[in-house]
């Protein structure tokens, strides 16, 4: 039976893994702490690591879990910008991911919450648990007849572009790789970044974070959206720099801003922080401004995809103990020749 030493788990979490198929082949070690350096002897004794979004996977962390016995890394996410892939290479540490466990779920949140920051619904819901039945202030849009720029058009910019022309909104698209017969047959446009973003009413995010994009939406680029627009964000929080938001929302530039992720958000998202003292400036400074609403990074929180996401998951903590090949699109580094699964 494999030792499996799984980190940041909440209640759901454990509650899908435990019934995945198979999992009853598994000696699960839970954890309510993150993974990182400091906490990585809590690994000693266990063939794999599970760890989510806000694990800190650095060389110094990798190098300690190795040292304990540990050879797989099973992402419990798509994102793995949290992981030195070039140091679990190094060390010969497999590192997996589940690369789509639920790209509806990502979207309809990013729907969802565009709807909810233009129809002012979460100010409303609280109005009227006061008693205060007043409209004053909650003028929206129809979305329809609107121009939406999806920026990133993999797994859940493909379905967020479709349930955008279902509201009969003109959908344009920006992506370095175009995937043009799947736009022709949805009716979206491709078009270059800075056009998109003079155009486009509604931006929706939906890349990964990596060097090129890294704080994307910047001073500059929030310069060149149209007067009034509304960005969302369910990707990675990193993509927008926080300090050029407040600006452009203090400047009264941009209508709204809906985020399910942000910069900083790692030691606040996922936890309870009611009774203490924020202590992000950037993070209250946004929480304060009526146009913004902001949820704690909970696209990816359905059933469905937590399902999934322990199916994958577990099926490769299960091929490790058993000598098998890793499912093929979910591994970032794969074990070396010289170090055969079925050794361990």
């Amino acid at each position: 039976m494999s030792t499996v030493a799984f980190f940041d788990t909440k209640p759901y979490d454990r509650a899908c893994f435990e019934r995945a198929l198979g999992a009853a082949r598994i000696q699960w070690q839970f954890h309510e702490f993150r993974l990182t350096s400091e906490t990585a002897a809590s690994a000693d004794g266990a063939q794999a690591v599970c760890v989510f979004v806000n694990d800190r996977l650095d060389a110094q962390c990798l190098g300690q879990i190795h040292r304990a016995g540990v050879r797989l890394v099973a992402l419990r996410c798509a994102g793995f910008n949290n992981v030195d892939l070039a140091a679990a290479k190094k060390l010969g540490l497999a590192v997996t991911r589940v690369p789509a466990y639920s790209p509806h779920a990502v979207a309809e949140h990013t729907v969802g919450l565009l709807l909810a920051l233009n129809r002012k619904i979460h100010r409303a819901y609280n109005r009227v648990r006061e008693l205060n039945f007043s409209l004053n202030g909650l003028v929206g849009f129809d979305v329809f007849g609107k121009t939406v720029g999806i920026v990133g058009t993999g797994r859940i910019g493909r379905i967020a572009a479709h349930i955008f022309r279902g509201f009969e909104a003109t959908v344009l698209a920006y992506d370095p790789m175009p995937a043009r017969e799947w736009a022709a047959s949805q009716q979206v446009t491709y078009t270059d970044f800075e056009s998109l973003l003079a155009r486009s009413d509604i931006v929706s995010l939906h890349l990964p974070l990596t060097p090129q994009t890294h704080h994307m939406i910047n001073a500059t680029t929030l310069a060149r959206m149209k007067p009034g627009a509304l960005l969302l964000n369910t990707s990675r929080g990193k993509l927008v720099e926080t300090t050029a938001l407040i600006e452009a929302l203090k400047q009264g530039r941009l209508g709204g801003v809906a985020l399910d992720v942000y910069e900083e958000e790692e030691g606040v998202f996922f936890e309870d922080h009611s009774g203490e003292v924020l202590q992000d400036d950037e993070l209250s400074r946004l929480l304060t401004f009526p146009n913004v609403l902001i949820t704690a990074h909970q696209a990816f929180l359905t059933g469905e995809a937590l399902s999934e996401i322990a199916r994958v998951t577990t099926e490769n903590l299960l091929r490790l103990a058993e000598g098998r090949p890793f499912l093929g699109d979910s591994v970032l580094v794969n074990l070396p020749a010289s170090q055969p699964v079925q050794n361990l």
